[in-house]
């Protein structure tokens, strides 16, 4: 993309939520055609190291649990954890993406109840879930991440657990290259400017948020979570994938993704 059509900038909370859910709309089908064999129809991926939840358990028992996915996507994740015996809702801001998960469950056979809605504004009633989740979704998609945290914590049960994974805010530090450009620092770690891209009228198109690791847990334990854990995948063996800027030799030398894990704190 052009210089001058990518940029950090302060941009408003509409402008964020039409950049982002066109961005989906209409990279859907390529997003699918690209990273559609590596998430699975019927797997729940956290990250593009490959960490599974078949393998981890960060959710701990999900069998006859109410289970929230944020961000689905195509609901692949949403779609294994019905096969764990969970009552999973997938829910999305893009009717692209949730296009794709209603043709995923179809041709699976794995229906999960879908939903279009905002992560800011959960269209659930209060403790309407025993977990909720996301894999790289909403939350670094919003202008307002805390506001998230607290809609989880509403719509969650006490004693609920709420896992999300994020790129890890050191990799804001660096360029989006695989190779060896993107071992270069060149941002400041406590810039909290929005990356922006936009059309050739300065209109935001795509919008991703950055937050440091204390900024995440502030926003967690700020929600009235309890903090539990921060997983930091790493590379593994034999992976030679690339996704984005995802690859074996930035991943075999510092992390590329953060899971934090929380609980809403029983009665």
């Amino acid at each position: 993309m052009d210089d001058d059509r990518v940029t950090r900038r302060r941009v408003g909370a509409a402008e964020v939520r039409r950049a982002n859910r066109g961005w989906w709309d209409t990279d859907a089908d390529d997003y699918q055609a690209e990273h559609g064999a590596f998430l699975g129809d019927v797997d729940f991926v956290w990250c593009p190291e490959g960490l599974r939840e078949a393998d981890v358990r960060l959710l701990g028992d999900v069998a006859g649990r109410r289970v929230l996915e944020l961000g689905c996507g195509a609901a692949a994740a949403a779609r294994w954890l019905a096969t764990q015996g969970a009552r999973p809702v997938a829910l999305d801001l893009s009717a692209g993406m949730l296009r794709h998960a209603a043709l995923a469950g179809a041709t699976t056979g794995v229906r999960v109840p879908l939903v279009q809605a905002d992560a800011l504004a959960l269209p659930f009633v209060d403790a309407a879930f025993d977990i909720a989740c996301t894999a790289f979704g909403a939350i670094p998609f919003v202008d307002d991440s805390a506001a998230v945290m607290r809609e989880v914590y509403r719509v969650l049960r006490p004693g609920g657990r709420w896992v999300f994974s994020v790129t890890h805010p050191m990799r804001w530090i660096f360029l989006d290259d695989p190779g060896e450009g993107g071992l270069l620092a060149v941002h400041s770690y406590f810039d909290r400017s929005p990356y922006v891209e936009q059309d050739e009228h300065g209109v935001a198109t795509y919008v991703e948020q950055h937050r440091t690791l204390g900024d995440r847990i502030r926003e967690i334990v700020g929600a009235g979570f309890r903090f539990l854990d921060l997983v930091e995948p790493e590379w593994p063996e034999g992976h030679e994938g690339i996704w984005g800027q995802w690859s074996p030799l930035r991943g075999r030398l510092f992390p590329g993704t953060a899971i934090f894990v929380a609980e809403k704190p029983g009665r």
